[in-house]
């Protein structure tokens, strides 16, 4: 992929795009196999090498008048990437009637130097039919008269625009967003209609993977190992809007899936319901979850019913931690639990083998790697891992 930004050192965040592709895979694979010894790895997964991003997260810099989407530079002074490579093109399209907008409506750009302004940073998020969530994170409510005041010149120069918020984010520091959400659109979520069958329901702070095609990828992998095996009751640990669980379910099967959002767990709920399949959601810690043997841990939500095999331990456990792993205590509670089989979905294979050293009695069957993040050395790799 070829990239004019970052040729004249303006953005240096695609730090392999000077390696060929191939050359990047192989060495993300062979990374993966230093650190997990899978008897079986299949082929490696390799999506498009430019416009795969669903996401963008854009620093807002510049000036009212000629506003900067993109990061900042060494000097806090705002460098625009609206066009970047990586976006599809959805996302560069509406960004750029995005950034006429905020001129039109006289949003402020944050000075992070002056600590004066408002718009910190711009999230679009675009569903694989195209509809997009736009998320505007602001210093403080003070634009909030005006942004709903020009919302429908906005939805009129973007019409595919599903979702609009306003993140509220008050602190001076590098935090990308807020905990409080202002939905501005009768709309609340954005569906995401996936290739494998299966609608996610995202609300403006659920996460879903930034790359579409690999995330189906990941998902479908998942649905083909446990199609595989005998097994009644799935727990999903970390799962999120239910993008496991939802692809796990089926029938003879019971899935519950933990997640600490109660806003993910209602999303989650709502695409169960509308799928009509056997999968139940918790709001809570899912460690805590675990290590209370299947007894509601951590803050439930209190709209749900006890899920009808609470108590029950799974045939199959299904993580997706962030990058940090699950942890000792966790790993510790899969080692003894008796589940017969994992599928651990890992963005660090580092972590991952951490914590695979504490789950001796669990062995991998298969692995795979998937390229989730061309051109940088991050990836995806998902192990079936069964007890021996």
């Amino acid at each position: 992929m070829d990239c004019h930004h970052y040729d004249a050192f303006r953005c240096r965040s695609c730090t392999l795009l000077e390696v060929p592709r191939a050359r990047q895979l192989s060495d993300k694979e062979a990374h993966a196999r230093s650190l997990v010894d899978s008897p079986v790895w299949l082929p490696t997964v390799a999506g498009d090498e430019a416009g795969f991003r669903n996401k963008a997260k854009m620093a807002v810099g510049g000036t009212v008048e000629a506003p900067t989407l993109g990061i900042l530079d060494r000097d806090l002074a705002g460098v625009d990437l609206r066009d970047c490579g990586l976006h599809s093109p959805g996302l560069t399209s509406a960004l750029d009637r995005i950034a006429s907008w905020i001129s039109s409506a006289a949003l402020t750009p944050y000075d992070v130097a002056a600590r004066a302004g408002e718009l910190k940073h711009v999230l679009l998020t675009e569903s694989p039919a195209g509809e997009l969530m736009l998320r505007l994170v602001v210093r403080s409510t003070a634009l909030e008269a005006r942004v709903r005041s020009r919302l429908p010149a906005l939805l009129g120069a973007v019409p595919e625009l599903r979702v609009v918020t306003l993140n509220v984010q008050p602190e001076h520091k590098a935090v990308l967003e807020g905990d409080r959400e202002i939905v501005l659109t009768e709309s609340t979520v954005l569906p995401m209609r996936l290739a494998t069958g299966v609608t996610l329901r995202l609300g403006p702070r659920s996460f879903f993977q930034t790359n579409t095609f690999v995330a189906e990828a990941l998902y479908n992998q998942a649905r083909t190992w446990v199609e595989g095996l005998d097994v009644r009751t799935i727990w999903d640990l970390y799962c999120g809007v239910g993008g496991f669980a939802l692809h796990l379910a089926g029938p003879g099967r019971e899935v519950l899936g933990v997640e600490v959002s109660a806003d993910a767990i209602d999303a989650a709920t709502s695409t169960a319901a509308e799928l009509g399949v056997a999968a139940s959601f918790v709001a809570g810690d899912a460690t805590a979850y675990a290590l209370a043997g299947g007894q509601r841990g951590g803050s439930p939500s209190s709209s749900h019913e006890d899920p009808p095999h609470s108590g029950g331990l799974p045939d199959l456990v299904v993580v997706n931690p962030p990058r940090r792993g699950i942890g000792a205590d966790l790993a510790g509670w899969l080692e003894t639990s008796g589940a017969d089989h994992l599928v651990y979905s890992s963005c660090n294979a580092e972590s991952l083998a951490r914590d695979l050293a504490l789950m001796p009695s669990l062995r991998p069957v298969e692995a795979r790697v998937l390229d989730m993040f061309p051109h940088t050395t991050h990836y995806e790799v998902i192990v079936l891992l069964s007890r021996r």
